[in-house]
């Protein structure tokens, strides 16, 4: 019996490249094995796995039209036309907006940005946008992680004379907007070697492009930070570019020293002096930035993050404090949607007896419902989308499981929409309301059709056996190199049998639990995260339980100890 009925995979390689990685980078032979199970079979290859460097990023001109993008931009700049940059309203689209800004001012350009606004403005790049721009002479538009899918508004821009450039990393169409020019690397003419960069990786390589046109190569390390924060943010693959885009950013991010904005934002977080690594990010640092955009205006963030100049540093605390304000804002939202969302879903059998979940709600915070549909996907193992009803329209976020190809579900039954977009992972979409009905029947038929049962099921892939003896300060030191930890590259889970709960479990706020575990002479202390409704379980079979678990270190009051997060027992 496990108490989270997940299925445990064990996962095996090749014994004779772990010995090879093991002997020829002098690494501890768990090291090797975490190596090779990520498919780095070679020691030149897991080299540059845990040493990343700049001189290993990609030529940036390998995109498709970026060459024609930079000298575009550059003209502009050296003519003095005004120039706008159009972003998105979350982390990747915030991030993306706030560095290629900072790279044209940098490069003496006129230069604003326009964010739309999720309320006012809707999803993406509009026409009615292009129009606002028009208005304040703007030549030339670079849309930073939107575009790909505005057929509509670059139609606008060459109506009435604006240069539309658009960088994106979204699943295009078959036919490209009418742009000036379109960099993705997912074009399908595209040839550039890292088909996952996120939004702001894009915008990075065109940061990248004219450092190298300008001789300001110098200039790109500063912008390690804020593409660090939005590649993790947008949960894209954590191996290739983007863990090198990660790992920099977020060793520098850590050491500092940081512009008042950034500093600004980690001192409301709580983070000021310590590592700040993918969990940070994702749990900590995004949310606030996210926070902006879901319940007021995203550029509550921009302007923190643009924020550079040390006379800035009392409007940065108070902009921090805001996102802070308005994080705690979003949280109850959140918790209240999810719990309306939860229960249509555990007392309406015509919802959850498929293998997709489609829920809707009136008035349901539109500012929140895609954090919902993901927290949805997580817990009951199915693709899911929610969405909110405002009188004849209704707005909704979709997000998916592994396996599941969340753009291609949508692109079935794409007649219903009004607009839609998005990747395989997690997706936006507007429709009329008359429509919903319609629409859960033909997502469920397809997932019904695609998915089968054993898709459904949880399951936990454990990367090696590690009885608590082999735990050491050591160990955890050298599984630091391995960060930051995401998709593409998960936290490593081990496996330990036959321990016995010493201590515990005693419940942490209702919803977690802590105890004390043993193995022979190796105790230490573990949490099971959102377990409070599996103490009995534990506590019934506490002389001998299978564990599956990460490490991770512990500071409370200056002390570090080890700490075993615990995934499942068994």
């Amino acid at each position: 019996m496990t108490i989270s009925s997940a299925v445990w995979k064990q996962r095996v390689c090749n014994e004779s490249d772990v010995s090879a990685i093991a002997r020829e980078l002098d690494v501890d032979p768990v090291i090797a094995r975490l190596l090779v199970l990520r498919g780095l079979v070679t020691p030149e290859e897991a080299s540059k796995f845990l040493y990343p460097s700049l001189d290993q990023l990609h030529d940036p001109f390998l995109l498709t039209d970026l060459r024609l993008v930079t000298d575009r931009v550059l003209e502009a700049i050296k003519r003095r036309e005004k120039i706008a940059v159009h972003g998105d309203y979350d982390v990747d689209g915030v991030t993306s907006t706030v560095m290629l800004r900072r790279m044209i001012e940098l490069l003496g350009g006129d230069v604003l940005h326009f964010i739309p606004d999720r309320f006012r403005d809707g999803y993406g790049l509009q026409p009615e946008a292009i129009n606002q721009l028009k208005s304040k002479n703007v030549n030339v538009v670079v849309s930073v992680d939107c575009g790909i899918r505005s057929q509509e508004a670059a139609e606008r821009a060459k109506e009435v004379g604006i240069d539309l450039i658009i960088t994106d990393h979204h699943e295009p169409q078959r036919v490209l907007p009418p742009a000036f020019a379109v960099v993705n690397p997912r074009r399908h003419d595209c040839l550039y070697p890292n088909k996952d960069l996120a939004g702001v990786g894009v915008t990075l390589k065109l940061v990248h492009a004219l450092c190298l046109r300008t001789g300001q190569m110098q200039w790109l390390p500063g912008f390690l930070k804020m593409a660090a924060i939005g590649t993790v943010a947008d949960v894209v693959p954590l191996k290739g570019e983007n863990r090198i885009i990660a790992r920099l950013g977020l060793e520098q991010l850590t050491c500092g020293p940081n512009t008042v904005g950034l500093q600004a934002l980690l001192d409301a977080s709580g983070l000021s002096g310590k590592k700040i690594g993918s969990y940070e990010v994702s749990f900590v640092l995004a949310p606030r930035v996210n926070a902006a955009g879901r319940m007021s205006t995203p550029d509550l963030a921009t302007r923190l993050l643009l924020a550079v100049d040390k006379s800035r540093k009392e409007e940065a605390k108070y902009l921090a404090e805001q996102l802070d304000a308005e994080n705690t804002r979003r949280r109850h939202e959140e918790r209240e949607v999810f719990l309306k969302a939860t229960n249509l879903i555990k007392t309406n059998p015509n919802i959850n007896t498929h293998n997709a979940l489609v829920v809707w709600g009136e008035n349901w915070h539109r500012g929140v419902i895609g954090i919902v549909a993901s927290k949805l996907a997580e817990k009951f193992s199915k693709p899911a989308v929610v969405l909110s009803v405002l009188g004849e329209a209704a707005y909704g976020s979709a997000r998916s499981i592994a396996g599941f190809n969340l753009l291609a579900s949508l692109e079935s039954c794409s007649e219903l929409f009004d607009r839609f977009g998005g990747h395989k992972y997690a997706a936006g979409l507007s429709m009329r309301t008359d429509r919903l009905n319609e629409f859960r029947r033909r997502f469920t038929e397809y997932a019904n059709n695609f998915l089968s049962s054993d898709d459904l099921l949880s399951k936990i892939s454990i990367d090696a056996p590690l009885s608590l003896s082999s735990i050491n300060r050591h160990l955890l030191e050298a599984l630091e190199a391995l960060e930051p930890f995401g998709l593409g590259n998960p936290r490593p889970i081990f496996q330990a049998n036959g321990v016995e709960v010493v201590d515990g479990p005693h419940k942490i706020k209702d919803r977690h639990l802590r105890m004390t575990l043993r193995q022979g002479r190796s105790r230490f202390r573990a949490v099971a995260w959102q377990a409070a409704d599996r103490e009995n379980f534990i506590c019934d079979r506490r002389d001998a339980i299978d564990l599956a678990f990460s490490l991770s270190e512990n500071t409370y009051r200056g002390e570090s100890h080890i700490e075993l997060s615990i995934a499942d027992v068994k």
